[in-house]
C-alpha cells in the first residue's frame, strides 16, 4: 500500500521561502509520478508540480512557473518541492500524490503529464498534507 508523509510547511512572511518534502512508501514501482496539489480554504484542490520518477520530467501550474521548482530522489523515494516568494495566495494545505507510471505513459508526453497533475479527480494514494501559512 502506498504511503506519502508530507513535511516542511509552516508560518512564513510575504515573500518568504520553505521546502517541502514528500516521501513515499510501500510501492517497489521504478516507474511513477508525484505529484503536488493544494487546497485553500473552501476551495477546489489544484495541481501545483509533479515530476516523473524515470526521466525527471517536471510539470508547472501558471501559478508555480518561475517561483517554485521541484526535484526528486528515487533512491530516497522523496519529492521536494521549493517554494520561494510566497505570497498569501499561496495559504493553503499542500498535498502529494501518487500517480502510477508503469507504461511511462506521463514521462514520454508533457500534455499528458500536464493534464494528469493538473487534476486531482481520480487519484488514490495520498499524503495527509502539510499547511502552509503566508502571513505578515
Amino acid at each position: 500500500q502506498v504511503q506519502l508523509v508530507e513535511s516542511g510547511g509552516g508560518l512564513v512572511q510575504p515573500g518568504g521561502s520553505l521546502t517541502l518534502s514528500c516521501v513515499g512508501s510501500g510501492f517497489t514501482a521504478d516507474h511513477y509520478v508525484i505529484a503536488w496539489f493544494r487546497q485553500a480554504p473552501e476551495k477546489e484542490r489544484e495541481g501545483v508540480s509533479c515530476v516523473a520518477s524515470s526521466n525527471g520530467m517536471v510539470y508547472y501550474s501558471e501559478s508555480a512557473k518561475g517561483r517554485f521548482s521541484i526535484s526528486r530522489s528515487p533512491a530516497k523515494k522523496t519529492v521536494y518541492l521549493y517554494l520561494r516568494d510566497l505570497q498569501p495566495d499561496d495559504t493553503a494545505n499542500y498535498y502529494c500524490a501518487f500517480i502510477a507510471n508503469s507504461r511511462l505513459e506521463y514521462s514520454t508526453n508533457y500534455q499528458r503529464l500536464a493534464r494528469r497533475c493538473s487534476e486531482a479527480g481520480g487519484l488514490d494514494s495520498w499524503g495527509k498534507g502539510t499547511l502552509v501559512v503566508v502571513s505578515a
